[in-house]
């Protein structure tokens, strides 16, 4: 059986925060690990597979290297695995050229492009693009700047087409918006028989463990005890901006609604509160009890 990707393992998005993916490991790890699952034969594999896809993508150098790798496996039919990965020689001429040129850049033929005849004029193939995620934080994103990150990409050696692992900066202007993309020309791919290709660069600010991001919008969640939730009152939150405020909470509020609060979010924005359901990890005899009533009230 194929493994998974990663990212649908631990159920978060390509342009997840680091944040959000910590936060998605936490909840897995601790919803299968066997000690809580003795009697369920699958816990320990659904266990170690989430393990598995943290150790994949949990650090921003584990997860540049895990999309590096994709890309060239996609790109290659399974090549590029590996450190230092392929070298192919793309000398000769006939169908092997066109065969690894389409195998390369998609489609049959030069570029991929299909075959045409000798007479006609063909447009300049050009390289793929190379996804690259640039993680930086909220106060990196806030005040902009020059930021490093590397990639790999194929660059050519004589007859042969080899890895290169290519280190580059990118100014980034004050407030710069998560998920923005910035394309960089020409620094990608080498093409063995035309354009090099670019570098696509996309922005992902991880605004911390309680936060994710939907679009633009930035949600904080807002773990709430059950009772809070079922009868109202009041919960201590911390703000973005480090200031630790009480939050009213109406009756009845439901997992998953939502209080905004204007300007309070990441540069000048709206911040989105979301009611979660405080999970304690153990229970006072008192407590037990307690819930044991509820459930006796059909609660």
């Amino acid at each position: 059986m194929a493994e998974r990707n990663p990212y649908d393992v631990l159920g978060v998005n390509r342009n997840a925060s680091d944040g959000e993916i910590k936060r998605a490991f936490r909840k897995l790890a601790r919803q299968y690990h066997p000690d809580r699952n003795q009697d369920d034969a699958g816990a320990e594999s659904k266990f170690k597979e989430v393990q598995a896809a943290y150790d994949s993508i949990g650090t921003s150098e584990a997860r540049r290297e895990h999309d590096q790798q994709e890309q060239m496996r996609n790109m290659f039919g399974g090549g590029g695995r590996g450190r230092g990965g392929p070298s192919m020689n793309f000398g000769g001429g006939g169908g092997g050229l066109d065969d690894l040129i389409g195998q390369m850049f998609g489609g049959g033929g030069m570029g991929g492009m299909p075959r045409q005849p000798q007479r006609q004029a063909r447009p300049q193939a050009k390289a793929a693009p190379i996804n690259v995620g640039l993680d930086i934080s909220l106060e990196q994103a806030s005040e902009g700047g020059q930021f490093e990150f590397s990639f790999k990409r194929f660059k050519k050696q004589g007859t042969n087409m080899e890895t290169k692992r290519t280190t580059m900066k990118l100014r980034l202007d004050a407030g710069a918006k998560h998920g923005t993309t910035k394309t960089i020309k020409g620094q990608g791919h080498d093409h063995p028989e035309g354009e090099r290709g670019d570098v696509v660069v996309t922005v992902r600010i991880d605004a911390g463990e309680a936060f994710r991001w939907e679009g633009n919008v930035l949600v904080q969640e807002v773990p709430v005890p059950y009772s809070v939730l079922m009868l109202g009152g009041k919960v201590s939150v911390r703000l973005l901006s480090g200031k630790v405020g009480r939050l009213a909470v109406a009756p009845l509020t439901q997992v998953g609604d939502r209080r905004r609060m204007a300007k309070a979010g990441y540069d000048g924005g709206d911040l989105a509160l979301e009611f979660t359901l405080a999970e304690p990890e153990t229970l006072t005899t008192s407590q037990e009890a307690a819930l044991k009533a509820l459930g006796d009230e059909g609660l």
